[in-house]
């Protein structure tokens, strides 16, 4: 049996055509875990209902109080839920195609030494229907021999993060039961932004103790949009912090497993200069773009103040030349209460007050 594991959050727009595409495997001794990581919208709506109409081949899992606890914490309850001696993941926004569990359990069945079998994926744009992504879809070289067996700890300088090789898709995997239970689960620290590499903490687990096959053979659709992990990392700036912390992981996790092949430290060790230097000439960059607008934001500021100091000259002119024109019209006042016409009508006016009275 394969036990295949799809871990969703807010899913609803993909999620049915993934199950679809289990459901029309050619293998067809399967099981289907549902694995809710706390959704809001449709998508726990659909898993619920396709679990009722094949429960003999599907299930719903969720955390306890429908919590979201990440796809790496999601993937870990599926692994504990599982029946089956092979073991399939895929996320909710890709496809299988018809025949991919059937080639891999053949490979695997054909070498009983291998953990995990694994092959290309089509990078696919052409699901949006529109006309700029009709010729979009493609599939990446894998960048190592294919047809081939990889003795650990080989991939793991051959393939991204460490080497120059494609990283599987996680959609694309098969492995024995038994192999995931002698490297371990995915890291759940890995949450967040940090999601990013959650799935190659587990690989670069199965790198160092376990044997590969890598096939020349797509399998899977690996859909391409802007709301996945990857697209929403590099638009927040924060790859290369994502990466860096990977990184660090990884060499903890070498040293706890006792690795002393000094090729692969060198390699780990340029790997993490060469991210640190990155992220520091990111975030000089950031500096310098935040001093940019401080200077021009000073230089406002100062064009302001120089434009304030203008007109308070010109107000202190205007209250100057109103003062003396006060000062004139006070004395022009004082020559006519002088002068004898005033005096008169002064006592012109008293007399016409007293005659009226």
């Amino acid at each position: 049996m394969v036990s295949g594991i799809i871990t969703f959050l807010n899913a609803g727009r993909f999620i049915e055509e993934a199950i679809e595409s289990v459901l029309a495997q050619s293998h067809d001794n399967l099981e289907l875990l549902l694995v809710d990581d706390g959704s809001i919208d449709d998508s726990t709506r659909i898993a619920l209902r396709y679990a009722e109409r094949f429960p003999e081949k599907v299930r719903y899992l969720e955390h306890e109080g429908h919590d979201n606890r990440g796809a790496a914490a999601s993937r870990n309850l599926g692994l504990g839920q599982a029946r089956g001696e092979y073991i399939a993941l895929l996320d909710a926004d890709d496809v299988w195609l018809p025949n991919k569990l059937e080639e891999q359990v053949a490979i695997l069945e054909a070498h009983p030494e291998v953990a995990m079998v694994y092959g290309l994926s089509q990078y696919w744009h052409s699901w949006t229907k529109s006309p700029e992504d009709a010729h979009r879809d493609h599939v990446l070289k894998l960048g190592v021999q294919t047809d081939t067996v990889f003795e650990p700890p080989a991939l793991s300088t051959l393939l991204y993060p460490l080497g120059r090789g494609t990283a599987p898709c996680p959609s694309d995997l098969l492995l024995r039961r038994a192999a995931v239970e002698r490297v371990g689960v995915f890291e759940e620290a890995f949450r967040g932004m940090y999601q990013l590499y959650d799935d190659q903490t587990f690989l670069a687990k199965v790198y160092l103790n376990e044997p590969v096959y890598v096939a020349n053979r797509c399998w899977d659709r690996y859909r391409q949009h802007p709301d996945q992990c990857v697209a929403m990392v590099h638009e927040a700036g924060q790859y290369h912090a994502v990466r860096l912390a990977f990184l660090q992981w990884l060499a903890e996790y070498f040293y706890a497993q006792g690795v002393k092949d000094p090729e692969v430290w060198k390699i780990l060790q340029e790997k993490q200069l060469q991210t640190s230097n990155r992220l520091q000439a990111k975030q000089s960059r950031e500096n310098n773009r935040q001093l940019r607008i401080r200077t021009t934001r000073i230089k406002e500021l100062e064009s302001s103040l120089a434009d304030q100091r203008r007109r308070a000259r010109r107000l202190r002119k205007q209250k100057q030349s109103l003062m003396r024109e006060m000062q004139g019209l006070d004395r022009q006042l004082k020559d006519v209460r002088n002068s004898r016409i005033w005096r008169l009508t002064q006592r012109l006016g008293r007399i016409r007050a007293a005659l009226s009275r």
